[in-house]
């Protein structure tokens, strides 16, 4: 957005942690912000706002991060325009090595102005719940292959390899049911590894059967639906997908949305020469792959 769309209003660049926010106020008729900082709950905030002025004058943002959305709802309820922004889009200097929460939020403040800033969509209270509970299951597939993982690593060191065939089917479970150990401190050390496995493969399973309904309901039943069609995509990976993207008009043309999954190579060129290496992963992290 130009910085010409940004004029006329007073600016609030935020910076946002746990216990509390440090506001730059920056007027329209000033080149320098001032700086307060109040309690991060709801009543400073609307003392704030109160204090400055009307909020339709009103412009703030604030990086987002794991005090989530909560603030920008607030603001929005209360007539001020909030724009969260994507940290990694944040113009820094290469020589900036100081940093304060007075010096982050001041900076926000005058990007933001400047029209400097890229925002971020903002998801419904109902999409970001079903994408919480998405990341939750991310979570559980990570935790059932850590576990996995260990237990192989423990029969190795123990030359007990499985040969055959894929792991984690029906029959490599019931060879693992079948092995016993003379040593009485490895055998209860495997039936830890084992019984942990199980667990995790029990809390994956009941986040799942959470996350079925949602298949075919708002916000994403049809948009699970649509991607579901394509071959290789499963319902849940299609949710999964979904909720993580919430609002597909993001991205009008397909590098965006790559460049978004980070499914894009790495470049280190210059003058005539082109290197390209693997791709970035840079984006969004995914919510955890199928097992």
């Amino acid at each position: 957005m130009s910085s010409i769309a940004h004029r006329g209003f007073v600016h609030l660049g935020m910076d946002v942690s746990k216990d509390s926010i440090a506001v730059a106020v920056l007027s329209p008729d000033r080149d320098t912000a001032e700086i307060d900082k109040i309690f991060h709950d709801a009543e400073s905030v609307r003392r704030l706002i109160k204090r400055l002025g009307k909020p339709k004058e009103m412009w703030a943002c604030y990086e987002a991060g794991p005090t989530g959305y909560d603030l920008q709802r607030l603001l929005s309820s209360m007539g001020v325009r909030c724009d969260v922004v994507a940290p990694s889009l944040i113009p820094k200097g290469s020589g900036d090595r100081v940093k304060t929460d007075r010096r982050d939020a001041r900076r926000l403040a005058g990007l933001h102005r400047a029209g400097e800033l890229t925002p971020i969509a903002i998801p419904t209270p109902a999409q970001e719940g079903v994408r919480d509970l998405c990341r939750t299951r991310g979570d559980m597939v990570q935790d059932l292959t850590r576990a996995r993982n260990r237990l192989s690593g423990f029969l190795l060191r123990h030359s007990v390899v499985w040969r055959g065939g894929s792991k984690w089917t029906g029959r490599h479970r019931r060879w693992l049911a079948t092995l016993s150990f003379d040593d009485p401190a490895i055998g209860a050390t495997y039936s830890h590894y084992l019984s942990t496995v199980k667990l995790r493969d029990t809390q994956l399973e009941s986040v799942e059967t959470d996350l079925l309904p949602w298949c075919t309901t708002d916000p994403f039943g049809g948009q699970v639906a649509r991607l579901a069609a394509y071959r290789g995509v499963t319902r849940i990976g299609a949710l999964c997908l979904a909720a993580e993207v919430f609002d597909w008009r993001r991205f009008p043309k397909a590098r965006p949305f790559m460049s978004f999954t980070g499914l894009v190579p790495g470049e280190n060129s210059t003058g005539l020469t082109q290197r390209r290496g693997s791709i970035t992963r840079a984006g969004r992290p995914s919510p955890g792959p199928a097992l």
